[in-house]
């Protein structure tokens, strides 16, 4: 609570909501990356488009990618400071590869790009919010 302001519950509630969205949108993209490794033929590929990869490389590029947000979600409800700027980063990515990925799995890419777009907001709008709330709450059970 630095410059005098009081911190919001919904703001809170914002950055929480992305927090557990990035942790679900990191396994269900992992997910989707092993089906893509080891099931090659489950992703259907569209003829002459510019980014045409393997199936296999599409999958290697979601598990990783993945992994890498479910991570960064659970520091971010760990209250990491580090957090809030690598789940940015990792909702533009998601959200860019799942771009990319829009002719071979339509309907869960444009879910995926969503929930990435209302990280990216919860995020800047309100994590330095929830990283003031966790601060308090951590003073107080020190002085408890």
């Amino acid at each position: 609570m630095s410059d005098g302001r009081d911190t919001s519950g919904w703001a809170a509630g914002f950055t929480v909501f992305a927090a557990i969205m990035m942790l679900m949108v990191g396994v269900f993209q992992a997910l989707q990356g092993l089906i893509g490794i080891f099931e090659n033929e489950f992703y259907v590929q569209t003829r002459n488009y510019l980014f045409q990869f393997d199936a296999t490389t599409w999958g290697w590029i979601h598990l990783v990618l993945g992994l890498l947000v479910a991570f960064a979600g659970w520091g971010l409800l760990s209250g990491r400071t580090w957090a809030r700027v690598v789940g940015i980063t990792l909702a533009v990515l998601s959200a860019t590869a799942n771009f990319l990925f829009i002719p071979y799995y339509p309907i869960w890419s444009t879910v995926i790009i969503a929930v990435d777009i209302f990280v990216i907001w919860a995020l800047t709008a309100h994590g330095r919010e929830y990283r003031e709330l966790k601060d308090a709450e951590d003073e107080y059970r020190m002085h408890r």
